[in-house]
């Protein structure tokens, strides 16, 4: 793909004389590049059409990772790019943190600090819910012909289980969330830890972020401890157990988005194995004796 005119329907870019490219590896759903203009380092990144299918909105997405930029926390983005949605945003210089490094005590309170400071943001554009999340990528996977699993109906059975027993007593207030920390969304400046990829950010439940980051690096009881005294100082066994029902949520939500893109992606990546992994740990987590006592504690 030619990059260059991408770059010169932006203002800024247009006359800039001086310009390397470089495509960055590693994602499944985007593509990014890395754009060096008269000594400024950059990040393009170039969503497909397709993913608007994985609730992707690129406007709201700019916006709230301008919204997190402003805090400290994001990148700040300098161009949106319509009708694509491409955004342009400054490159953070600074170093990952290995996924068998961001457990210790205090990696896991850094990487706090920087979500309490956007969870404390006054709003954010759009919104998400892992329940409802779960039910339209099972509508959309099935209009791409994708075979969905045979315990698919039970699996949303146990997710509406969930969402019932989570707001029953107290609704939900939603805070500005990010909803996908990965490890290769977090990166050391020196000082702080910045959060990449905003994309499906908006208002949602503060204990899903707190849940995703937990179970994406597979996080034990000791290290979820960490987690909440960290966030909440004296942690009650509601909010335990309200973090170790998203950890739950995000695995269905992580397995359920790899049907959704195995019906429209095209790039080379084994999405069938990696929602299998997030089906069977979401089944084991369901059918332990724990999980009721997690149901009941909230």
């Amino acid at each position: 793909m030619d990059i260059l005119p991408i770059l010169q329907r932006v203002p800024r870019f247009a006359s800039a004389t001086n310009i390397t490219i470089t495509e960055l590896t590693g994602g499944i759903t985007n593509k990014n590049y890395k754009i060096t203009i008269d000594g400024e380092i950059y990040v393009l990144r170039l969503g497909g059409n397709e993913t608007k299918f994985l609730g992707i909105d690129r406007k709201t997405e700019y916006k709230c990772s301008l919204l997190a930029s402003r805090a400290g926390i994001a990148p700040e983005p300098v161009a949106f790019i319509e009708p694509e949605g491409y955004i342009i945003a400054r490159f953070i210089s600074g170093t990952p943190i290995p996924a068998g490094q961001i457990e210790t005590e205090s990696n896991i309170q850094r990487v706090i600090a920087s979500i309490k400071q956007y969870h404390a943001l006054d709003h954010f554009p759009g919104s998400f819910s892992p329940f409802r999340i779960a039910e339209k990528y099972a509508e959309t996977a099935l209009g791409f012909s994708v075979k969905l699993p045979d315990k698919m109906d039970w699996y949303l059975e146990k997710s509406k289980e969930i969402e019932a027993v989570m707001y029953a007593r107290k609704p939900l207030q939603p805070r500005p969330c990010h909803n996908d920390l990965l490890n290769g969304n977090f990166i050391d400046d020196g000082l702080r830890i910045r959060i990449l990829d905003w994309e499906y950010a908006g208002m949602g439940d503060i204990f899903f972020d707190l849940g995703n980051f937990a179970v994406q690096h597979e996080f034990n009881d000791e290290h979820d401890e960490i987690l909440l005294k960290t966030y909440f100082g004296q942690p009650t066994d509601s909010q335990r157990a309200h973090q170790k029902l998203m950890k739950i949520m995000s695995d269905l939500r992580e397995s359920m988005w790899g049907m959704v893109q195995l019906g429209i992606s095209k790039l080379d990546f084994d999405y069938a194995g990696y929602a299998q992994k997030y089906f069977d740990r979401f089944e084991e987590s369901v059918t332990q004796p724990v999980f009721f006592n997690w149901l009941s504690a909230i």
